[in-house]
């Protein structure tokens, strides 16, 4: 491909490698999806934003993606480790709902909250429990590598060669141990399948060679990344969580399989954590920051993939309500020079942006660097010596590389209005009208009471811009 060599963090290796396709005509991508047991919080949607960047970037690279993402409905514990009640199964309880009903449920919002975060590079989506046939298949063929205990069948990860290099755990002490679970012969051991306790009878289990019961929560990724991708597959992609416990234990389910040293994926990549100082980003403290939340405040969803942008995403980032109001206040900026150059846009080409497509190209090359890339857009939307048309050609490998959709933007469509409001658009609009009455008629003091209630009711009146208001968000 042309351009800037594509570069990566590769976290098996914990180093920047060249991006060497495997098949350049068709790049294969894994990306860890969600747990649907509940709506995603903020944090985990980052993993999604940043899936969506390499995505993007791979394809303006000019590299045909094929990019699989999988929804988790059954398996995972109620904690990322191997003691602890389904997820799924914990949810439907404390609902009194089936789980069926859960799954497609918060499968619908997360897909909904995709949408909202213009992430669009997925090809596919996978499901856990379509696939139980071709998971118990899997573990048969593994099953030299197992032992069968009272809960199940697990796997000894003594068999496979470098258990835990991803993590780099070295003892059992190190960062990927797992809980505690009576007849296991090493710490690391994990479930393949887990027997139905008995006298229990869960809404999802299934027969097996090993007892009516679940799969693991690792062998599905091991699974569906074989059936839908085949290994060695290009990129696989998670959390930073992933790479302690749940990505150890796939790449040895993997290598089993084979009967190889081959992790399953050439390129191993997690995005870091989000955090939130307030202690409320976490899924299992009750209450926590989903998409919802910052729209019901007032920001536009892309708000917030803007702010992940602004960091690398190998860093941690904090979330704070002053740093989504800075990501706004940038992206209605950038909007408003959209804007301006649409005005202004007569089809006349003048100036060179391949100086800017360049530095683009540089900077998204760079193990998508996409913080150092974004001052190159707004540099470019400012460059006089471009005309609008040339302006406006070149936003579009911009929003290709950062899914911002700029192109089609309006501030109108950045108006959020907060949940807290006691008024409507339509309500705004009559008293603007009224003032505009008052102020025709020199009753300025009218035309002030009308302001000063609106400004009450958290609207900004924007006397001389065409937008005429906006919301005003306090946080």
């Amino acid at each position: 491909m042309t351009g800037s060599p594509l570069t990566l963090y590769n976290s098996l290796t914990r180093s920047i490698v060249p991006f060497e396709p495997i098949d350049p005509s068709n790049v294969r991508i894994y990306t860890c999806g969600p747990t649907v047991y509940n709506y995603q919080h903020i944090g985990n949607m980052r993993a999604f934003l940043f899936a969506d960047t390499l995505g993007r970037v791979l394809r303006w690279k000019g590299y045909p993606t094929k990019h699989i993402i999988n929804i988790t409905d059954v398996g995972h514990l109620t904690s990322d480790a191997d003691a602890g009640d389904d997820k799924m199964e914990k949810a439907a309880a404390a609902q009194a709902k089936s789980i069926w009903e859960i799954a497609a449920h918060y499968t619908e919002a997360f897909k909904q909250d995709v949408a909202r975060l213009n992430i669009t590079t997925t090809t596919e989506w996978t499901v856990a429990t379509d696939h139980i046939p071709q998971m118990i298949d899997f573990a048969k063929k593994i099953e030299a590598d197992c032992y069968e205990i009272e809960g199940g069948l697990y796997f000894d990860t003594s068999k496979v060669p470098h258990y835990g290099a991803l993590a780099r755990a070295a003892t059992d002490e190190g960062e990927s141990r797992i809980d505690p679970v009576s007849g296991k012969r090493h710490p690391q051991d994990f479930a393949i399948w887990r027997k139905s306790p008995p006298g229990e009878q869960r809404q999802m289990e299934w027969d097996s060679p090993w007892g009516r019961g679940a799969p693991g929560w690792h062998l599905e990724c091991s699974v569906m990344s074989l059936q839908h991708l085949g290994h060695p597959f290009d990129i696989h992609t998670g959390g930073i969580d992933h790479r302690e416990i749940h990505h150890p234990n796939e790449i040895a389910q993997n290598q089993a399989f084979c009967g190889c040293e081959d992790s399953g994926a050439r390129i191993w990549m997690h995005n870091n954590f989000l955090v939130d100082r307030g202690g409320k980003m976490s899924k299992s403290a009750g209450e926590f920051l989903r998409l919802q939340t910052l729209i019901d405040a007032g920001f536009h969803p892309l708000a917030y993939r803007l702010m992940c942008l602004q960091a690398n995403y190998r860093s941690e980032l904090e979330f704070s309500w002053d740093n989504l109001a800075a990501a706004s206040v940038r992206l209605k900026r950038l909007v408003m020079a959209v804007e301006g150059l649409r005005s202004r846009d007569d089809g006349t080409a003048k100036g060179e942006a391949a100086p800017y497509r360049a530095r683009l190209d540089e900077a998204a090359s760079d193990d998508l660097n996409t913080a150092r890339a974004l001052p190159v857009l707004e540099e470019m939307l400012a460059d006089k010596k471009l005309s609008p048309t040339v302006r406006l050609a070149a936003l579009s490998d911009f929003d290709e590389a950062f899914g911002l959709g700029l192109a089609l933007l309006t501030r109108a469509d950045l108006r959020v209005r907060p949940v807290s409001a006691t008024l409507t658009e339509t309500d705004i609009e009559t008293h603007l009208a009224a003032r505009k009455e008052a102020r025709a008629a020199k009753d300025f003091a009218r035309s002030d009471a009308i302001r000063d209630q609106l400004t009450a009711a958290g609207v900004e009146v924007m006397d001389g811009d065409p937008l005429g208001w906006d919301w005003k968000i306090d946080v």
